[in-house]
């Protein structure tokens, strides 16, 4: 039975829908909004968004004209009453009467400080901000863990559709060699939003949002994301980044040994050509009788069989995590390791004093590195960029570390992303399971 109808029965049998507050009204959260007020047994009763005229727009634009403003006791009663509400502070929407808060900010300390106060308030919490899953995510799931409630990456992005296709070829029994996803452009890593700003206009797009695919950066974050949220390896720092087709697949991606490109499995890497928008896992039958059967199926000659899905769909299927989270009880994507880091690399010589603009800006793109070697080396992860002032010289094409800026410590982000390298660097912190100080963090998140 789908969701559709398990959340249906849910809520005759409670009296009342799901009830979803949402955080962030840009072009991404309107087209979630629209998603859910078209699906049954559920309801967006809250939109919060810096901009409370652009959160009201969104609800209009979904057909929701029944909306109020006010302080917290009127939006609580609107809640209750069955109406919707706007608010401006998304950390105070964590305190209404919802059941799911979801993130749409795409900045990723907003949507780190959204997680922590859900979840300490025992909210289930969906982000679509993978930039704070890779950052913090493993101490923001062992925070859930403790909490009770549901942490969550939104189905939707690569990562998470990627990991579904590594489930499927888990449980049908074949061993997982690679996954991976397309990149539609070719990789720029010193481009800037001034030189893209000519094609992002035509695109209409925003030009560091265009600039962190072009430079690398965002692909980079989503299979260090799917990296974690595996346990798979990544292929080697940066990965491989072959040119491949959608045949060719399980051709590229299979051990050098076999004439591929891998020196080991269970790994994740991407491709250039034809294979974006779309994810991909290359599983191998290691029993002659299943090697012949998916043959007989018009899989290919094998071993290695190349399983591909040739879309993702952002916030139009994000919707499904409401009832993974809600109806099955089980997030669409949290990490389980910490296997992968993205680094901050320097685009350009920088210089002492410089404050870094962060993710899809002027100064850093992001390298997907071990997370071992980036420990090592104190590597700043990219989340924690745009907290971050030189204070020393940094040559072009070398990753900044920690020793190299100052952090703002009041960013909520700075002060997760310390707390779970240190319980890594002890060992406590392992798939999430850990014990936390929850009265630290809800001083951290009230920042």
């Amino acid at each position: 039975m789908g969701y559709t109808s398990r959340l249906v029965e849910r809520e005759q049998r409670l009296g009342r829908p799901v009830r979803v507050g949402l955080v962030g009204a840009g072009q991404m959260g309107t087209g979630f909004i629209a998603q859910i007020a078209r699906q049954k047994g559920v309801d967006v009763v809250a939109v919060a968004d810096v901009a409370i005229e652009r959160a009201e727009t969104a609800l209009r634009k979904a057909g929701i004209e029944d909306v109020t403003r006010g302080d917290e006791a009127a939006l609580v009663a609107a809640i209750e009453a069955g109406g919707h509400v706007v608010l401006d502070d998304g950390l105070a929407l964590t305190r209404l009467p919802v059941d799911m808060v979801i993130e749409v900010s795409g900045v990723p300390e907003v949507a780190a400080k959204i997680a922590l106060a859900s979840l300490l308030a025992g909210k289930h919490v969906a982000l679509m901000t993978v930039e704070a899953d890779v950052t913090v995510g493993l101490l923001l799931q062992a925070v859930a863990k403790q909490t009770g409630a549901i942490y969550t990456v939104c189905r939707g992005d690569e990562p998470v559709e990627c990991l579904k296709l590594v489930e499927f070829v888990e449980d049908i029994g074949l061993e997982v060699v690679m996954a991976g996803k397309g990149k539609n452009n070719p990789l720029h890593q010193d481009a800037t939003p001034a030189s893209l700003a000519e094609e992002a206009e035509r695109k209409g797009m925003n030009p560091r949002m265009l600039c962190s695919f072009v430079d690398g950066t965002k692909t980079m974050i989503e299979m260090a994301d799917l990296a974690n949220a595996t346990g798979l390896e990544l292929t080697r720092r940066s990965m491989h980044g072959p040119e491949a087709s959608v045949k060719t697949l399980q051709d590229v991606f299979k051990p050098i040994e076999d004439g591929g490109i891998l020196e080991a499995t269970g790994v994740v890497d991407y491709a250039t050509g034809d294979v974006a928008p779309g994810v991909f896992v290359i599983g191998k039958a290691t029993h002659p009788v299943v090697h012949e059967e998916l043959s007989y199926l018009k899989m290919g000659a094998g071993p290695y069989f190349s399983f591909y899905r040739p879309y993702h769909l952002a916030s139009v299927e994000a919707v499904l995590s409401i009832g993974e989270v809600m109806v099955d009880g089980q997030p669409s994507l949290a990490p389980r390791a910490w296997k992968a880091d993205v680094s901050a690399m320097a685009k350009r010589d920088l210089v002492a004093g410089e404050r870094i603009d962060g993710i899809g800006g002027e100064h850093v793109y992001g390298d997907a590195v071990p997370a071992a070697e980036a420990r090592a080396g104190r590597e700043l992860p990219i989340g924690l960029a745009s907290a971050a002032t030189l204070v020393r010289d940094v040559a072009k094409g070398t990753a900044i570390t920690y020793d190299d800026v100052t952090l703002d410590d009041s960013r909520t982000i700075v002060v997760l992303r310390r707390l779970q390298d240190l319980m890594l660097e002890a060992g406590v912190l392992d798939g999430g399971d850990a014990a936390i100080d929850l009265g630290a963090l809800v001083a951290a998140g009230a920042r």
